[in-house]
C-alpha cells in the first residue's frame, strides 16, 4: 500500500487492524480515522514535501550550530550561502 500508491485500500487495513488484539495497532488505526481523506491522499499521490522537510532541517541544524553565537547577519549568509 505504501510502495504502490494504493491509498484505497486503507479502509479495509483500517478494518483488519481495529479486529485484532493488538492494542497498539488498533490505536493507530483509530488515529488514521481521524482524518481518512488526508491519509488516503497521501498514500495515493506521487507527490511530497521531502525537498522542502530536508531544507527546513538543515536550517534547523544551523540555527542549533549557532545558538547565542552571532545576530541576525551570519546565520542569514550561512543558509543563503550553503547548499
Amino acid at each position: 500500500m505504501l510502495t504502490q500508491l494504493r491509498g484505497e485500500r486503507l479502509s479495509e487495513w483500517i478494518a483488519s487492524a481495529t479486529a485484532t488484539d493488538l492494542p497498539s495497532l488498533q490505536r493507530c488505526a483509530r488515529h488514521l480515522e481521524r482524518d481518512l481523506d488526508a491519509v488516503t491522499a497521501g498514500l495515493s499521490h506521487p507527490w511530497n514535501s521531502g525537498v522542502v522537510e530536508g531544507h527546513v532541517n538543515r536550517i534547523k541544524m544551523l540555527k542549533r550550530q549557532m545558538l547565542g553565537r552571532a545576530g541576525f547577519e551570519l546565520p542569514r549568509k550561512r543558509v543563503l550561502l550553503a547548499k
